[in-house]
């Protein structure tokens, strides 16, 4: 066989060599449109984790309020978003109560506000009132202030026992001014907002709590870690609520005739068999006590081979609803 000629080696080169595009003899490369407003979001996996982290969070704090303001509420996760925080600040109605919470454990600062129409149905609740929707927007006095700072201080309590975070606390501080937001956050950084509402006696309340990026990093981070941990542990059943543990509580129950008079020697005589007459006509009727306390007029009946009381009129004992 014959060496191959010069023209036949140059051919074979030619064809061994990558395809080059026509413009500058450069490869071809794939290109993908870029969505730069989509950069830094929460995946989808992330958000699952602050939603389970916050509703955990919500269950608590119900309970907590339930015992504080005397009265049955509930509490859900509503939204979960990033927003740049110059358009959140942009965003904060008229009145709402602001206060931030520092972070001990990494640098930055949290903020809890709650909306007006949350503020003062809570306030009269815990001075005692029913707690109706109030339709007045207006600044907040002194005393009033004090009393929604303790409310925000729960709400970190409540917090910090979901984060499950070791050794991390919330430092609290006075009320902020929305003015003043500026100074926590670049005005460009976006911030995640998690919105709660609340319902209770006739009144729809709304709060939220707003995470630097730096913040929401350390908590998903946080939860992925102790997530192989809890694993074995028993499913969370929410706290009864207080009227759900009153109503499952026991009281002693009897049917009386109440404000009979027997004469003493009426008693001294009685021997087993003996019939007791008590002078009472049969058609006035006994009193159905509950823990000593007469609540309704009751005759005695059977049920099969049980006796009974068949409840009648409902009384209103003298000086009922004053202790």
């Amino acid at each position: 066989m014959g060496e191959p000629s010069q023209q036949q080696v140059e051919s074979s080169v030619q064809e061994s060599r990558p395809e080059r595009t026509q413009n500058g003899g450069k490869m071809q490369r794939s290109i993908y449109p870029c969505n730069f407003r989509s950069a830094g979001r929460l995946s989808n996996e992330n958000a699952r984790a602050l939603t389970a982290i916050h509703e955990t969070f919500a269950r608590h704090l119900a309970s907590s309020l339930e015992a504080y303001l005397g009265t049955n509420l509930k509490i859900k996760l509503l939204m979960l978003d990033q927003i740049s925080f110059k358009d959140h600040i942009a965003d904060i109605p008229p009145f709402s109560y602001i206060s931030p919470f520092y972070l001990n454990t990494i640098p930055g600062t949290m903020l809890v506000e709650c909306g007006i129409d949350l503020i003062f149905p809570t306030i009269e609740l815990l001075l005692g009132g029913s707690g109706m929707s109030v339709n007045e927007a207006r600044e907040l006095s002194e005393i009033e202030e004090e009393l929604i700072q303790d409310l925000t201080s729960m709400i970190a309590r409540q917090a910090e026992y979901a984060w499950e975070i070791p050794d991390m606390s919330l430092v609290a501080n006075r009320r902020l001014d929305s003015s003043a937001m500026h100074q926590f956050c670049p005005p460009n950084e976006k911030v995640t907002l998690v919105k709660f509402e609340i319902d209770m006696v006739d009144t729809t309340g709304y709060f939220q709590l707003i995470f630097p990026t730096s913040f929401v990093n350390f908590l998903i981070k946080q939860s992925k870690v102790e997530q192989p941990q809890k694993k074995g542990e028993l499913k969370y059943f929410p706290t009864a609520t207080i009227r759900e543990r009153i109503l499952d509580c026991d009281v002693s129950v009897a049917a009386d005739l109440p404000s009979m008079k027997v004469s003493v020697r009426d008693l001294v005589g009685l021997q087993p068999g003996c019939v007791l007459k008590l002078r009472a006509p049969v058609r006035t009727p006994g009193m159905l006590t509950v823990g000593g306390r007469e609540i309704f007029e009751a005759n005695p009946v059977r049920n099969g081979a049980q006796k009974a009381a068949q409840v009648g009129r409902r009384v209103q004992p003298l000086g009922w609803g004053k202790e």
